[in-house]
């Protein structure tokens, strides 16, 4: 039987689970403002803490995928994409609360996270963007997904960008946290204001060897670190911070965090076969899908202001500020506003 470990409920009770007051301090702020969905969950008893557990297993091309799903089988396919240093508990309240409102949810765990295996031990660990990508349209194709949501934040945000510009025919609609996160080798090789740059003092770090042995030796001191960094003003407990550390414990998850900052400085080439997809995306192409994006108002993490990539944006579209003391990991510290975002923007497509 499949189970949410803390509190011992079958998957199909949390696909029905009542959510909701969804732990929201946050307000969101609009602009451009656009109706509500009818369909807009509403507020319910608020279940106890919990733990999101990928209790399926499927194979792609490269993969053996660990993923957690709720919701109806039949219902609209929403996946959801966590970033680093971070794991699918990101959505421990969003998942029930989608599932709630009628949609298929879908909750796979990254390359190099959680139980997600590389098939073959010759396969390249390679974190570039495009490969991410890559892994969800050889999910959804596992799946035989052919359209879903795809929302997410971090490399998730990043790869759910990538996933709507590339192959908008199986991106019904997108919610980005931090908005338009697609880059280059060729972005990364401009300098950034010192300002700016001091932020980015683990991807410099990561580039030597003396930063892959401190991120192996030190990975729980180390992603804490970030967690206290990209979300100033979450208070989250010991126990959240430890149930997604388990993810860490991955056999590839140094080598692809390694990889994925030093292909970003062009210090990795990459693999061959991206090497089309890469050179689209270094135009910077614009989401013809239906989007919203997302910001909080207190994140501590690098992240572009909105203003600067909202014409990437050319079909329907609302950017979004939630407010409270949001940071950098919104699914979990605002799970209202990302749930109202699917829940809007799945009314558009």
């Amino acid at each position: 039987m499949n189970t949410c470990r803390s509190t011992g409920i079958t998957r199909r009770q949390f696909g029905g689970a009542v959510v909701a007051s969804l732990a929201t301090p946050a307000v969101v702020a609009q602009s451009n403002a656009s109706p509500l969905s009818k369909a807009r969950s509403q507020p319910v008893e608020k279940w106890p803490p919990a733990q999101l557990e990928a209790t399926e297993r499927i194979a792609t091309k490269e993969l053996n995928v660990a993923y957690a799903t709720a919701g109806p089988p039949n219902g609209p396919v929403v996946i959801l994409l966590h970033g680093w240093p971070y794991d699918i508990n990101s959505y421990v309240e969003v998942v029930p609360a989608l599932a709630k409102s009628g949609f298929r949810v879908v909750v796979p765990y990254l390359r190099g996270f959680g139980d997600t295996r590389f098939l073959s031990a010759k396969s390249e660990r390679n974190g570039q963007q495009s490969a991410f990508a890559v892994d969800v349209i050889d999910l959804m194709d596992a799946l035989t997904i052919d359209r879903a949501i795809i929302a997410g934040f971090d490399w998730g945000a990043r790869t759910a960008n990538i996933v709507a510009a590339l192959w908008p025919e199986r991106c019904r609609a997108l919610v980005s946290v931090s908005g338009y996160l697609i880059g280059s080798q060729e972005a990364g090789r401009h300098p950034l204001p010192p300002s700016d740059e001091w932020q980015w003092w683990y991807q410099y770090y990561f580039a030597t060897e003396r930063g892959r042995e401190g991120y192996r030796q030190y990975q729980l001191e180390f992603n804490r670190l970030i967690w206290k960094l990209a979300s100033p003003r979450w208070d989250f407990t010991d126990e959240t911070y430890h149930e997604a550390a388990r993810a860490f414990a991955n056999p590839d998850h140094v080598d692809i965090v390694i990889s994925n900052y030093r292909w970003r400085l062009g210090l990795s080439a990459g693999e061959k076969r991206f090497a089309d997809l890469e050179a689209k995306l270094q135009s910077g192409p614009n989401i013809d899908v239906a989007a919203i994006t997302l910001e909080g108002d207190a994140n501590g993490a690098p992240h572009p202001d909105p203003a600067k990539y909202a014409a990437k944006f050319k079909a329907k579209y609302d950017h979004r500020t939630v407010s409270g003391g949001v940071g950098h990991n919104l699914p979990q510290e605002a799970p209202r506003a990302f749930v109202d975002a699917v829940v809007d923007v799945h009314s558009w497509a």
